[in-house]
């Protein structure tokens, strides 16, 4: 397999991680005889640095000629505040790059070895947790319309239509089928009539998936329940604002931001965007301390929604898993009796056992 990936390492400790995930890549594509090409391309303040845009014209060209786009992390708390809202690295990269990518994948698996790292107590954790978030990403209040201030008040609309809900809801079935067969859908039926629209669609599509136990949560349930009981979900489908935020507690889930991935994938029509969800942290890029795991799942998750190379990907997650088994820490994420690795040190790690199968 011949393809070419659009590489924004970006801010901070993007450069860092991204590094390793790029890495991690290449033993894939050694051990399997593929050929991955990598377009480098800037974002983020150094973008600003050196065009004067957070998303150059060039790297849009870059990232809509590849197969696949790998970002990093953008953003500079102490420069951020210095660009309008509208010009900040964010908004402007990670919006635009994400247009038409209308469902986002993320999940939190924890790790047996890093149990106690959670921020839930023991009992909560020890039945295991293996859960997806599949996030309506390209409707809802964040791109509603009007949106706007008027003068002492303001407004903000949630909206979507019936193709909106079927095409996320599907997602959310198809991705249940290949895990453990059961999907809840988050809403606030008793309330929003976005809601109401929402599970009266999951419903209808949920008759093409008799395979798939299908179950409705309201949103401050859902909530309660991942700190409660997160063993008890498999795949989770909301709509944009629910998921931003049950998927950043979820994050909390396994211990450390630094391992968790995501993606954002449409219809094919465009390539996904892949990137781990910590931010630029620009407090400790260049320490050679951040974790790359989330990065290089990212890249497992790459390899298995854009080019469907599903063992290479299984190859990349038991990989992850195994040098964890064997004591490897990062900073994030040290115990007591385990080994301290550098960043470069757990990607490193992590190529040797894929290349040894």
């Amino acid at each position: 397999m011949e393809k070419n990936i659009a590489v924004l390492p970006g801010d901070g400790i993007g450069g860092e991680v991204t590094a390793e995930a790029v890495k991690v890549l290449d033993a894939v594509a050694d051990r399997w005889g593929h050929a991955f090409a990598y377009q480098y391309a800037l974002v983020g303040w150094a973008a600003i640095d050196n065009t004067g845009s957070a998303l150059p014209e060039e790297t849009v060209e870059t990232c809509k000629a590849a197969d696949a786009i790998f970002f990093g992390a953008v953003g500079d708390p102490k420069r951020d505040p210095t660009l309008p809202p509208a010009e900040r690295p964010e908004p402007v990269a990670l919006l635009t790059l994400r247009k038409g990518l209308y469902a986002n994948l993320r999940p939190a698996v924890i790790e047996p070895d890093l149990a106690d790292l959670s921020a839930l107590r023991p009992e909560a954790v020890s039945s295991g947790v293996d859960l997806l978030i599949v996030r309506e990403l390209t409707g809802g209040l964040y791109y509603g319309r009007p949106k706007e201030r008027r003068g002492d008040a303001a407004v903000d609309t949630m909206a979507y239509s019936v193709e909106e809900v079927d095409r996320i809801a599907r997602v959310g079935f198809e991705a249940a089928r290949k895990r453990r067969k059961k999907l809840t859908s988050v809403d606030k039926a008793n309330i929003l009539a976005c809601s109401q629209l929402w599970r009266e669609v999951v419903v209808e599509v949920s008759k093409e998936y008799p395979d798939v136990e299908l179950d409705h949560m309201y949103v401050d349930n859902c909530a309660m329940q991942l700190v409660r009981n997160p063993g008890q979900f498999d795949t989770i489908v909301t709509e944009n604002t629910f998921g931003d935020i049950l998927s950043d507690e979820a994050s909390m889930l396994v211990g450390s931001l630094g391992m968790l991935p995501s993606a954002s994938i449409g219809d094919g029509s465009q390539p996904a965007f892949y990137e781990p969800i910590h931010g630029s942290a620009p407090d400790i890029a260049g320490l050679g301390i951040a974790n790359p795991i989330a990065a290089i799942r990212s890249a497992a998750m790459l390899l298995r929604y854009s080019f469907g190379l599903n063992e290479e990907a299984d190859a990349v997650d038991n990989a992850v898993s195994s040098v964890l088994r064997e004591g490897l820490r990062t900073a994030d994420i040290m115990q007591s009796g385990k080994r301290r690795v550098s960043t470069s040190e757990m990607g490193d790690a992590v190529v040797e056992k894929i290349r040894k199968g």
